[in-house]
């Protein structure tokens, strides 16, 4: 397979990287992306070949969560069986931005990618790439590392195409990421928010936000 690398990096070639994304994750391919932190790599949630082939071609465990990139605040009710007040406080304050939530799963949401946990991570990105895609599609699309499991996420496109290259379908190159740390990890699936994972923004922004 051939990986095709496309800029996104001005207004012309954002359209087009955006048009050509979509078209790749809707007919069950995978794309490679830029988000706040690393390189994402996206498929459709709703194709069962897509989501198997991210496994495969990260070499991933299939009992690891894979989390969702949505495009719109309001997509969110769809993939979970409920919002807290507390994780609605959160989601005003810092989303978009780099704040993964944890929810309890609706049943919309693939067994597949909650790893039988019926909990499902689910971020709105504040990188124009990834949110756009999901609203061009409609859907929220698969944002794990877009790296092979067990090798440092990339924050470039070179760095993407280095691991997936002739694995994936496409990159789109958005330029070099923040990188360093990835998204602040919160579950807030009970009244007990906690900690998962420590990232961009810190857990103690978080809890004062929901005070």
């Amino acid at each position: 397979m051939e990986t095709l690398l496309l800029s996104a990096e001005c207004e012309k070639n954002f359209n087009t990287a955006i048009l050509k994304s979509a078209e790749t994750i809707d007919n069950g391919g995978l794309v490679a992306f830029p988000t706040e932190t690393f390189y994402g790599l996206g498929a459709n949630i709703n194709n069962a070949n897509a989501l198997k082939k991210i496994f495969e071609v990260k070499g991933r465990a299939d009992n690891a969560p894979i989390l969702l990139l949505i495009g719109d605040m309001h997509m969110v009710e769809y993939y979970v069986s409920h919002i807290p007040e507390s994780a609605r406080r959160i989601m005003n304050a810092f989303w978009p931005g780099g704040v993964t939530l944890v929810f309890n799963a609706s049943d919309a949401v693939n067994p597949v990618l909650s790893a039988g946990t019926g909990k499902i991570g689910i971020r709105y990105s504040s990188h124009p790439v990834p949110s756009a895609i999901s609203k061009k599609l409609g859907y929220a699309i698969t944002g794990t590392s877009a790296n092979i499991s067990g090798k440092a996420p990339p924050d470039s496109a070179e760095k993407a195409l280095e691991q997936l290259g002739g694995k994936i379908e496409l990159i789109i190159d958005g330029g070099l990421t923040r990188g360093v740390t990835p998204s602040t990890v919160i579950d807030v699936s009970n009244d007990n928010l906690a900690v998962i994972r420590e990232g961009c923004i810190s857990s103690e922004a978080i809890f004062k936000a929901v005070l």
